[in-house]
Protein backbone atom coordinates (compact mmCIF):
# COMPACT_ATOMS: atom_id res chain seq x y z
CA UNK A 1 0.00 0.00 0.00
CA UNK A 2 2.77 2.38 0.81
CA UNK A 3 5.18 3.25 -1.89
CA UNK A 4 7.27 6.11 -1.75
CA UNK A 5 7.85 6.57 -5.50
CA UNK A 6 5.34 9.10 -6.84
CA UNK A 7 6.25 9.07 -10.88
CA UNK A 8 3.72 7.22 -11.27
CA UNK A 9 0.98 8.39 -9.60
CA UNK A 10 0.55 11.78 -11.61
CA UNK A 11 -2.09 10.44 -13.88
CA UNK A 12 -3.66 12.04 -17.29
CA UNK A 13 -3.34 15.62 -16.45
CA UNK A 14 -4.75 18.15 -19.07
CA UNK A 15 -3.03 21.73 -19.86
CA UNK A 16 -4.76 23.58 -17.31
CA UNK A 17 -3.30 20.96 -14.40
CA UNK A 18 -0.08 22.12 -15.40
CA UNK A 19 2.18 23.71 -12.55
CA UNK A 20 3.47 26.28 -14.84
CA UNK A 21 0.15 27.33 -16.05
CA UNK A 22 -1.16 27.18 -12.93
CA UNK A 23 1.58 29.73 -11.16
CA UNK A 24 0.64 32.05 -14.76
CA UNK A 25 -2.95 31.49 -14.17
CA UNK A 26 -3.21 32.55 -10.04
CA UNK A 27 -0.87 36.00 -10.56
CA UNK A 28 -2.90 37.23 -13.71
CA UNK A 29 -5.94 36.37 -12.06
CA UNK A 30 -4.79 38.56 -9.34
CA UNK A 31 -4.21 41.60 -11.51
CA UNK A 32 -7.16 41.28 -13.29
CA UNK A 33 -9.14 41.67 -10.25
CA UNK A 34 -12.54 40.67 -8.52
CA UNK A 35 -14.09 39.95 -11.82
CA UNK A 36 -12.13 37.00 -13.32
CA UNK A 37 -11.79 35.77 -9.82
CA UNK A 38 -15.40 35.39 -9.46
CA UNK A 39 -15.54 34.20 -13.12
CA UNK A 40 -12.82 31.37 -12.20
CA UNK A 41 -14.46 30.56 -9.20
CA UNK A 42 -18.12 29.92 -10.76
CA UNK A 43 -16.58 27.99 -13.79
CA UNK A 44 -14.51 25.64 -11.60
CA UNK A 45 -17.31 25.51 -9.00
CA UNK A 46 -19.83 23.90 -11.85
CA UNK A 47 -17.35 21.50 -13.13
CA UNK A 48 -15.82 20.34 -9.82
CA UNK A 49 -20.35 19.47 -8.79
CA UNK A 50 -20.50 17.96 -12.21
CA UNK A 51 -16.99 15.46 -11.63
CA UNK A 52 -19.06 14.58 -8.24
CA UNK A 53 -22.19 14.01 -9.56
CA UNK A 54 -20.38 11.83 -12.52
CA UNK A 55 -17.50 10.02 -10.29
CA UNK A 56 -19.43 9.86 -6.65
CA UNK A 57 -22.28 7.73 -5.53
CA UNK A 58 -22.87 9.65 -2.67
CA UNK A 59 -22.80 12.89 -4.75
CA UNK A 60 -24.91 10.91 -7.52
CA UNK A 61 -27.40 10.19 -5.00
CA UNK A 62 -27.22 13.60 -2.92
CA UNK A 63 -27.68 15.56 -6.32
CA UNK A 64 -30.49 13.67 -7.77
CA UNK A 65 -33.08 16.49 -7.62
CA UNK A 66 -30.98 19.54 -8.25
CA UNK A 67 -31.08 20.54 -11.94
CA UNK A 68 -28.43 19.37 -14.16
CA UNK A 69 -25.89 22.62 -14.21
CA UNK A 70 -25.80 24.32 -11.47
CA UNK A 71 -23.32 27.66 -11.03
CA UNK A 72 -25.35 28.88 -7.58
CA UNK A 73 -23.77 27.21 -4.58
CA UNK A 74 -27.11 27.88 -2.46
CA UNK A 75 -28.60 25.13 -4.58
CA UNK A 76 -26.43 22.75 -2.99
CA UNK A 77 -27.53 20.85 0.64
CA UNK A 78 -24.73 21.68 3.37
CA UNK A 79 -22.35 18.55 4.01
CA UNK A 80 -20.38 17.66 7.15
CA UNK A 81 -17.36 15.59 8.17
CA UNK A 82 -19.31 13.17 10.23
CA UNK A 83 -21.58 12.69 7.44
CA UNK A 84 -18.63 12.38 4.61
CA UNK A 85 -16.82 9.78 6.82
CA UNK A 86 -19.75 7.99 7.12
CA UNK A 87 -20.19 7.56 3.49
CA UNK A 88 -16.33 7.49 2.83
CA UNK A 89 -16.80 4.78 0.36
CA UNK A 90 -19.17 6.28 -1.68
CA UNK A 91 -17.59 9.74 -0.85
CA UNK A 92 -14.53 8.96 -2.83
CA UNK A 93 -14.65 8.95 -6.44
CA UNK A 94 -11.68 6.32 -7.04
CA UNK A 95 -13.21 2.93 -5.65
CA UNK A 96 -10.39 1.50 -5.17
CA UNK A 97 -9.72 3.64 -2.07
CA UNK A 98 -11.96 2.14 0.50
CA UNK A 99 -12.25 3.02 4.41
CA UNK A 100 -10.92 -0.53 5.15
CA UNK A 101 -7.63 0.05 3.20
CA UNK A 102 -7.13 3.98 3.72
CA UNK A 103 -7.79 2.67 7.59
CA UNK A 104 -5.33 0.46 7.91
CA UNK A 105 -2.60 3.06 6.16
CA UNK A 106 -3.46 5.33 8.98
CA UNK A 107 -2.95 2.71 11.22
CA UNK A 108 1.15 2.33 10.40
CA UNK A 109 3.16 5.30 12.32
CA UNK A 110 5.75 4.11 9.11
CA UNK A 111 3.38 4.84 6.14
CA UNK A 112 3.50 8.37 7.29
CA UNK A 113 4.61 11.00 4.52
CA UNK A 114 4.45 7.65 2.14
CA UNK A 115 1.46 7.86 -0.28
CA UNK A 116 -1.55 5.75 -0.11
CA UNK A 117 -2.38 3.77 -3.42
CA UNK A 118 1.00 5.43 -5.12
CA UNK A 119 -0.98 8.55 -5.49
CA UNK A 120 -2.61 10.12 -2.90
CA UNK A 121 -1.72 11.80 0.20
CA UNK A 122 -3.40 10.36 3.54
CA UNK A 123 -4.18 13.59 5.86
CA UNK A 124 -5.91 13.23 8.91
CA UNK A 125 -8.00 15.54 11.49
CA UNK A 126 -8.11 15.51 15.06
CA UNK A 127 -11.94 15.78 16.16
CA UNK A 128 -12.40 19.28 17.37
CA UNK A 129 -15.69 19.21 15.97
CA UNK A 130 -16.51 15.64 17.30
CA UNK A 131 -15.88 13.17 14.46
CA UNK A 132 -12.09 12.51 13.09
CA UNK A 133 -11.27 13.05 9.62
CA UNK A 134 -9.44 10.56 7.01
CA UNK A 135 -8.64 13.58 3.81
CA UNK A 136 -7.37 12.09 0.92
CA UNK A 137 -5.43 14.71 -1.28
CA UNK A 138 -4.55 14.30 -5.10
CA UNK A 139 -2.06 15.94 -7.39
CA UNK A 140 -3.53 17.91 -8.64
CA UNK A 141 -4.54 19.69 -5.42
CA UNK A 142 -0.92 19.67 -4.97
CA UNK A 143 0.14 21.76 -7.65
CA UNK A 144 -2.63 23.98 -7.26
CA UNK A 145 -1.70 24.55 -3.38
CA UNK A 146 1.94 24.95 -4.93
CA UNK A 147 1.34 27.94 -7.51
CA UNK A 148 -1.23 29.50 -4.87
CA UNK A 149 1.80 29.41 -2.33
CA UNK A 150 3.90 31.48 -4.55
CA UNK A 151 0.98 33.73 -5.08
CA UNK A 152 1.26 34.10 -1.36
CA UNK A 153 4.73 34.27 -1.17
CA UNK A 154 4.86 37.31 -3.58
CA UNK A 155 2.87 39.01 -1.63
CA UNK A 156 4.41 38.53 1.69
CA UNK A 157 8.23 39.76 0.31
CA UNK A 158 10.11 42.46 -1.39
CA UNK A 159 13.08 42.14 -3.64
CA UNK A 160 15.30 42.43 -0.61
CA UNK A 161 13.52 39.62 1.54
CA UNK A 162 14.37 37.60 -1.70
CA UNK A 163 17.99 38.68 -1.14
CA UNK A 164 18.15 37.99 2.14
CA UNK A 165 16.66 34.19 1.70
CA UNK A 166 19.46 33.42 -0.73
CA UNK A 167 22.01 34.48 1.12
CA UNK A 168 20.36 32.42 3.87
CA UNK A 169 20.57 29.66 1.48
CA UNK A 170 17.35 29.38 2.18
CA UNK A 171 17.91 27.42 5.36
CA UNK A 172 14.27 26.83 6.49
CA UNK A 173 13.57 25.59 10.24
CA UNK A 174 9.41 23.38 11.04
CA UNK A 175 8.75 23.26 14.72
CA UNK A 176 5.89 20.71 14.06
CA UNK A 177 3.91 17.96 15.88
CA UNK A 178 5.00 14.72 15.08
CA UNK A 179 4.25 11.03 14.93
CA UNK A 180 0.80 11.29 13.13
CA UNK A 181 -0.78 11.11 9.69
CA UNK A 182 -1.93 15.38 9.83
CA UNK A 183 -0.42 17.61 7.26
CA UNK A 184 2.11 19.68 8.85
CA UNK A 185 3.85 16.34 10.35
CA UNK A 186 3.38 14.87 6.43
CA UNK A 187 5.31 17.90 5.29
CA UNK A 188 8.06 17.21 7.93
CA UNK A 189 8.51 14.08 7.08
CA UNK A 190 8.86 14.63 3.21
CA UNK A 191 11.48 17.49 4.35
CA UNK A 192 13.07 15.17 7.04
CA UNK A 193 13.73 12.29 3.54
CA UNK A 194 15.10 14.96 1.52
CA UNK A 195 18.32 14.61 3.84
CA UNK A 196 19.09 18.32 3.27
CA UNK A 197 21.21 20.83 5.23
CA UNK A 198 18.67 22.98 4.48
CA UNK A 199 16.03 21.93 6.10
CA UNK A 200 15.37 21.14 9.80
CA UNK A 201 13.02 20.22 11.70
CA UNK A 202 12.28 20.10 15.29
CA UNK A 203 9.33 18.11 17.37
CA UNK A 204 7.12 20.38 19.42
CA UNK A 205 7.63 18.54 22.26
CA UNK A 206 11.49 18.83 22.40
CA UNK A 207 12.29 20.66 25.93
CA UNK A 208 12.80 24.69 25.06
CA UNK A 209 16.12 24.65 25.89
CA UNK A 210 17.03 22.05 23.40
CA UNK A 211 15.10 23.70 20.53
CA UNK A 212 17.04 26.83 21.04
CA UNK A 213 20.34 25.55 21.41
CA UNK A 214 19.58 23.80 17.95
CA UNK A 215 17.99 26.54 16.18
CA UNK A 216 21.40 28.82 17.22
CA UNK A 217 23.58 26.38 15.46
CA UNK A 218 21.19 25.88 12.52
CA UNK A 219 20.65 29.34 12.64
CA UNK A 220 17.28 29.50 10.10
CA UNK A 221 16.20 32.53 7.71
CA UNK A 222 12.89 31.12 7.56
CA UNK A 223 10.73 29.53 10.58
CA UNK A 224 7.73 28.18 10.66
CA UNK A 225 6.49 27.41 13.83
CA UNK A 226 2.95 26.40 15.53
CA UNK A 227 1.71 29.74 16.01
CA UNK A 228 1.83 29.02 20.19
CA UNK A 229 5.10 27.55 19.93
CA UNK A 230 6.41 30.93 17.96
CA UNK A 231 5.42 33.12 20.99
CA UNK A 232 7.37 30.79 22.96
CA UNK A 233 10.52 30.88 21.07
CA UNK A 234 9.72 35.04 21.08
CA UNK A 235 10.03 34.97 24.79
CA UNK A 236 13.44 33.21 24.15
CA UNK A 237 14.71 35.59 21.84
CA UNK A 238 13.47 38.52 24.39
CA UNK A 239 15.31 36.77 26.73
CA UNK A 240 18.56 36.49 24.89
CA UNK A 241 19.13 32.69 25.21
CA UNK A 242 17.94 32.07 21.53
CA UNK A 243 19.72 34.75 18.89
CA UNK A 244 18.37 33.82 15.19
CA UNK A 245 17.58 36.29 12.99
CA UNK A 246 14.96 35.07 10.05
CA UNK A 247 13.89 37.12 7.39
CA UNK A 248 10.20 35.53 7.29
CA UNK A 249 8.45 33.50 10.13
CA UNK A 250 5.25 31.74 9.06
CA UNK A 251 2.71 31.01 12.03
CA UNK A 252 0.33 27.50 11.80
CA UNK A 253 -1.90 25.46 13.00
CA UNK A 254 -3.62 28.02 15.83
CA UNK A 255 -4.27 31.56 15.79
CA UNK A 256 -2.81 34.54 17.90
CA UNK A 257 -3.88 37.47 19.53
CA UNK A 258 -2.81 40.27 17.31
CA UNK A 259 -0.68 41.88 19.81
CA UNK A 260 1.23 38.44 19.63
CA UNK A 261 2.38 39.27 16.08
CA UNK A 262 3.85 42.52 17.11
CA UNK A 263 5.73 40.94 19.73
CA UNK A 264 7.45 38.44 17.41
CA UNK A 265 7.47 40.32 14.69
CA UNK A 266 9.31 43.10 16.68
CA UNK A 267 11.52 40.27 18.89
CA UNK A 268 13.32 38.87 15.66
CA UNK A 269 12.90 42.14 13.43
CA UNK A 270 11.13 39.99 10.89
CA UNK A 271 8.62 39.72 8.86
CA UNK A 272 5.38 37.63 10.60
CA UNK A 273 2.50 35.97 8.55
CA UNK A 274 -0.18 33.19 8.71
CA UNK A 275 -2.93 31.41 6.85
CA UNK A 276 -6.24 30.40 7.86
CA UNK A 277 -6.56 26.89 6.23
CA UNK A 278 -7.87 23.60 7.39
CA UNK A 279 -6.77 19.70 6.07
CA UNK A 280 -9.75 19.75 3.74
CA UNK A 281 -8.86 23.02 1.97
CA UNK A 282 -5.23 23.17 2.66
CA UNK A 283 -4.68 26.54 0.54
CA UNK A 284 -7.98 28.45 1.39
CA UNK A 285 -6.32 31.77 2.88
CA UNK A 286 -3.38 33.76 3.54
CA UNK A 287 -3.05 36.96 5.64
CA UNK A 288 -2.04 40.52 4.69
CA UNK A 289 0.32 43.43 6.14
CA UNK A 290 -3.43 44.65 8.05
CA UNK A 291 -4.20 41.52 9.72
CA UNK A 292 -7.05 40.09 6.97
CA UNK A 293 -7.55 37.02 5.78
CA UNK A 294 -7.94 36.93 1.79
CA UNK A 295 -9.11 33.62 0.93
CA UNK A 296 -8.36 32.44 -2.14
CA UNK A 297 -11.55 32.44 -3.82
CA UNK A 298 -10.30 31.53 -7.65
CA UNK A 299 -9.99 27.88 -6.23
CA UNK A 300 -12.02 27.89 -2.80
CA UNK A 301 -15.87 29.18 -2.22
CA UNK A 302 -16.51 30.72 1.19
CA UNK A 303 -19.97 31.35 2.85
CA UNK A 304 -20.42 32.75 5.96
CA UNK A 305 -23.88 31.58 7.33
CA UNK A 306 -25.96 31.67 10.12
CA UNK A 307 -27.20 28.71 12.40
CA UNK A 308 -29.91 28.27 9.54
CA UNK A 309 -27.18 27.71 6.82
CA UNK A 310 -28.19 31.21 5.50
CA UNK A 311 -26.20 33.54 3.89
CA UNK A 312 -24.41 36.34 6.52
CA UNK A 313 -23.51 40.11 5.03
CA UNK A 314 -20.59 40.39 4.99
CA UNK A 315 -19.47 42.57 7.89
CA UNK A 316 -21.76 40.53 10.64
CA UNK A 317 -19.92 37.33 12.55
CA UNK A 318 -21.19 34.26 11.30
CA UNK A 319 -22.24 31.58 12.83
CA UNK A 320 -20.06 28.71 10.97
CA UNK A 321 -18.40 28.93 7.42
CA UNK A 322 -19.08 26.52 4.63
CA UNK A 323 -15.97 25.86 1.90
CA UNK A 324 -16.20 24.34 -1.07
CA UNK A 325 -12.49 23.09 -2.71
CA UNK A 326 -12.21 23.46 -6.02
CA UNK A 327 -9.07 21.70 -6.93
CA UNK A 328 -9.13 18.21 -4.97
CA UNK A 329 -11.42 15.68 -6.96
CA UNK A 330 -10.41 12.22 -5.07
CA UNK A 331 -12.98 13.78 -2.30
CA UNK A 332 -15.10 16.40 -3.45
CA UNK A 333 -15.22 19.18 -0.66
CA UNK A 334 -18.73 21.27 -1.07
CA UNK A 335 -20.49 23.58 0.87
CA UNK A 336 -18.85 21.55 3.65
CA UNK A 337 -19.55 22.58 7.59
CA UNK A 338 -16.21 23.63 8.67
CA UNK A 339 -17.55 24.83 12.17
CA UNK A 340 -15.44 28.52 12.72
CA UNK A 341 -16.91 31.53 12.93
CA UNK A 342 -15.86 34.04 10.48
CA UNK A 343 -16.00 37.53 9.65
CA UNK A 344 -16.04 39.04 6.51
CA UNK A 345 -14.96 42.28 5.34
CA UNK A 346 -17.44 44.62 3.70
CA UNK A 347 -15.15 47.26 2.25
CA UNK A 348 -12.01 46.36 -0.13
CA UNK A 349 -9.13 46.01 1.76
CA UNK A 350 -6.46 49.19 2.25
CA UNK A 351 -3.51 46.60 0.65
CA UNK A 352 -5.05 46.42 -2.59
CA UNK A 353 -5.93 42.52 -2.87
CA UNK A 354 -8.89 41.97 -4.05
CA UNK A 355 -9.62 38.87 -3.16
CA UNK A 356 -12.15 38.82 -0.24
CA UNK A 357 -10.97 39.28 3.27
CA UNK A 358 -11.89 37.98 6.33
CA UNK A 359 -11.39 37.35 10.26
CA UNK A 360 -11.82 34.30 12.21
CA UNK A 361 -12.52 34.16 15.45
CA UNK A 362 -11.60 31.23 18.39
CA UNK A 363 -8.87 30.37 16.85
CA UNK A 364 -6.36 30.90 19.23
CA UNK A 365 -4.86 28.35 21.49
CA UNK A 366 -3.08 28.94 25.02
CA UNK A 367 0.61 27.14 26.19
CA UNK A 368 0.30 25.24 29.04
CA UNK A 369 2.56 26.53 32.16
CA UNK A 370 3.98 24.11 34.95
CA UNK A 371 5.96 25.02 38.32
CA UNK A 372 9.68 23.72 38.44
CA UNK A 373 11.97 24.16 41.28
CA UNK A 374 10.63 27.80 41.87
CA UNK A 375 10.37 28.76 37.50
CA UNK A 376 8.06 28.36 34.91
CA UNK A 377 8.45 25.27 32.16
CA UNK A 378 5.89 26.41 29.05
CA UNK A 379 4.68 23.51 26.33
CA UNK A 380 2.79 24.42 23.62
CA UNK A 381 -0.49 22.49 23.54
CA UNK A 382 -0.01 20.38 19.98
CA UNK A 383 2.82 18.65 21.64
CA UNK A 384 -0.28 17.06 23.84
CA UNK A 385 -2.77 16.64 21.98
CA UNK A 386 -0.71 15.15 18.56
CA UNK A 387 -1.06 12.20 21.09
CA UNK A 388 -4.90 11.52 20.75
CA UNK A 389 -3.58 11.99 16.57
CA UNK A 390 -1.74 8.57 16.49
CA UNK A 391 -3.75 6.40 19.03
CA UNK A 392 -6.14 4.20 17.79
CA UNK A 393 -9.52 3.91 19.29
CA UNK A 394 -9.56 7.71 20.36
CA UNK A 395 -12.97 9.78 18.76
CA UNK A 396 -12.11 12.62 21.14
CA UNK A 397 -9.23 13.80 23.36
CA UNK A 398 -9.61 16.81 25.89
CA UNK A 399 -6.62 17.69 28.65
CA UNK A 400 -7.58 19.85 31.18
CA UNK A 401 -4.92 21.83 33.41
CA UNK A 402 -7.07 21.56 37.08
CA UNK A 403 -3.97 22.72 39.31
CA UNK A 404 -0.27 23.78 38.63
CA UNK A 405 0.43 20.52 38.76
CA UNK A 406 -2.82 18.41 37.67
CA UNK A 407 -3.91 17.37 34.39
CA UNK A 408 -7.01 15.54 33.85
CA UNK A 409 -7.98 13.45 30.75
CA UNK A 410 -11.12 13.74 28.93
CA UNK A 411 -11.69 10.70 26.78
CA UNK A 412 -14.45 9.36 24.27
CA UNK A 413 -13.42 6.11 22.82
CA UNK A 414 -14.18 4.44 19.45
CA UNK A 415 -16.65 1.32 19.07
CA UNK A 416 -15.11 -1.36 19.80
CA UNK A 417 -12.18 -0.05 22.13
CA UNK A 418 -10.41 -1.78 25.10
CA UNK A 419 -10.44 1.25 27.58
CA UNK A 420 -7.83 0.17 29.84
CA UNK A 421 -5.61 -0.43 26.74
CA UNK A 422 -6.08 2.90 25.42
CA UNK A 423 -5.54 4.54 28.60
CA UNK A 424 -2.05 3.04 28.83
CA UNK A 425 -1.35 4.43 25.73
CA UNK A 426 -2.08 7.75 26.40
CA UNK A 427 -0.82 7.46 30.05
CA UNK A 428 2.79 5.99 28.61
CA UNK A 429 2.88 8.95 25.58
CA UNK A 430 1.83 12.02 27.97
CA UNK A 431 4.20 10.63 30.77
CA UNK A 432 7.04 10.68 27.82
CA UNK A 433 6.23 14.94 27.08
CA UNK A 434 6.02 15.64 30.42
CA UNK A 435 9.33 13.60 31.05
CA UNK A 436 11.67 15.17 27.92
CA UNK A 437 10.50 18.51 29.72
CA UNK A 438 12.28 17.66 33.31
CA UNK A 439 8.75 17.60 34.90
CA UNK A 440 8.46 14.56 37.27
CA UNK A 441 6.02 16.90 39.59
CA UNK A 442 2.96 16.85 37.25
CA UNK A 443 -0.13 14.38 38.23
CA UNK A 444 -2.19 12.49 35.05
CA UNK A 445 -5.44 11.95 36.11
CA UNK A 446 -8.26 9.47 34.40
CA UNK A 447 -11.71 11.42 33.63
CA UNK A 448 -15.31 9.76 34.30
CA UNK A 449 -16.51 12.50 32.08
CA UNK A 450 -16.62 12.93 28.75
CA UNK A 451 -14.85 16.11 26.43
CA UNK A 452 -16.62 19.31 26.75
CA UNK A 453 -17.87 21.77 23.88
CA UNK A 454 -17.61 24.99 23.72
CA UNK A 455 -20.52 27.57 22.96
CA UNK A 456 -19.32 27.43 19.59
CA UNK A 457 -19.53 23.58 19.22
CA UNK A 458 -15.80 22.87 19.27
CA UNK A 459 -14.14 20.73 21.59
CA UNK A 460 -10.75 22.37 22.57
CA UNK A 461 -8.19 19.47 23.09
CA UNK A 462 -6.00 21.64 25.55
CA UNK A 463 -7.65 23.96 28.16
CA UNK A 464 -4.93 25.18 30.42
CA UNK A 465 -5.07 26.57 33.78
CA UNK A 466 -5.53 30.62 33.72
CA UNK A 467 -2.97 33.11 35.72
CA UNK A 468 -0.63 30.39 37.32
Amino acid sequence: MANQKKENHKGQLGLKDNILWLLVDTVITLKQGKNAIEKRQKKRFTEMVNYARANSPYYRELYKHLPVHVEDTKLLPVTNKKELMEHFNDFVTDPEATIEKVQAFVDKPEFIGEYFLDKYTVATTSGTTGKKGIFLIDNRSFKVAGALGFRTLSSWLSFSDLLRILKGRGRLAMVNAMGGHFASAIAAVRLQKKRSKRFLVLPVSMPMHEMVEKLNQFQPILLAPYASMGSLLASEQEAGRLHINPALIVLSAEGVPEREFVRISEAFKAKVYDSYAATECPFLSYRCRYGWLHVDSDWVVVEPVDKDYKPVSPGKQSYTVLISNLANKIQPILRYDLGDSVLQKPEPCKCGNPLPAIRVQGRSSDVLTFPKDGEKVTIAPLAFSAVAAHISGIDLFQLVQTSPTNLRVRLKLSAGAEPELVWQKVLAELTGVLKENRLDNITLEQAEELPEQTSGGKYREVIPLKNI
